[in-house]
């Protein structure tokens, strides 16, 4: 079982991927966490990641590919895997789908989480965090007992600068910008659109039938 999952920011894509990583039995997989683990096993791709991004630099489709390629090699992926955060790019999904073909393995299952940009707005800027704890809170889902107060240590909490209206919707624009092509490279009939908005149990329940019904 080959799960890919895409989602905009804020749409609970973390949640539904560890929901997943537990139903199936598989590992949940980020972008972040295979350039890490690369990083620490001291790999010449790990290598590699760490002097570009110390730099400043992006990691090439070609390196992004590889760790890809490694990471999925492992003995936990044998009975497959779910992956966050890849690919980011056509050419990551032409290389990605030829892996899978050299390696004998089945075509993924994508998932997309389907949240109108308004939603994700709404939710984002409602977001407070404890300067002190590091606290998250969501005035919407999550508030504190007491307005505008950590629970944990009384301090006042702030917005984030990336919980800015401007900047969500600046960072919707580039996900849709980047994902919009890769869905359409899947296509209609491989991508399985679920409706993010709803809550998380029921959003979960409806990609467990997604993914079920893929594996019949």
């Amino acid at each position: 079982m080959i799960l890919l999952l895409f989602g905009p920011p804020g749409c609970g894509k973390g949640t539904q991927a560890a929901f997943l990583a537990g139903r199936f039995h598989i590992p949940a997989i980020s972008t972040g966490e295979m350039f890490r683990a690369e990083r620490q096993a001291g790999t010449e791709l790990g290598k590699l990641v760490s002097s570009i991004m110390s730099q400043g630099g992006l990691v090439g489709d070609e390196i992004v590919n590889g760790i890809v390629a490694s990471r999925i090699s492992r003995p936990d992926c044998a009975a497959g895997f779910l992956l966050d955060g890849y690919p980011r790019t056509v050419p990551q999904a032409v290389e990605f789908s030829a892996l899978l073909q050299r390696k004998g393995l089945p075509n993924p299952v994508v998932i997309h989480l389907d949240v109108p940009d308004d939603l994700l707005v709404a939710r984002l800027t409602a977001r407070r965090q404890c300067p002190q704890c590091k606290r998250i809170y969501n005035l919407l889902s999550q508030p504190p007992k007491a307005a505008d107060q950590c629970d944990d240590d009384g301090a006042a909490l702030i917005a984030r600068e990336d919980d800015r209206e401007a900047v969500i919707r600046q960072r919707l624009r580039a996900y849709h910008e980047l994902t919009g092509p890769i869905l359409e490279w899947y296509g209609a009939a491989a991508v399985h659109s679920v409706d993010g908005g709803m809550p998380p149990d029921q959003v979960a329940r409806a990609i467990a039938l997604v993914v079920e019904a893929a594996q019949r």
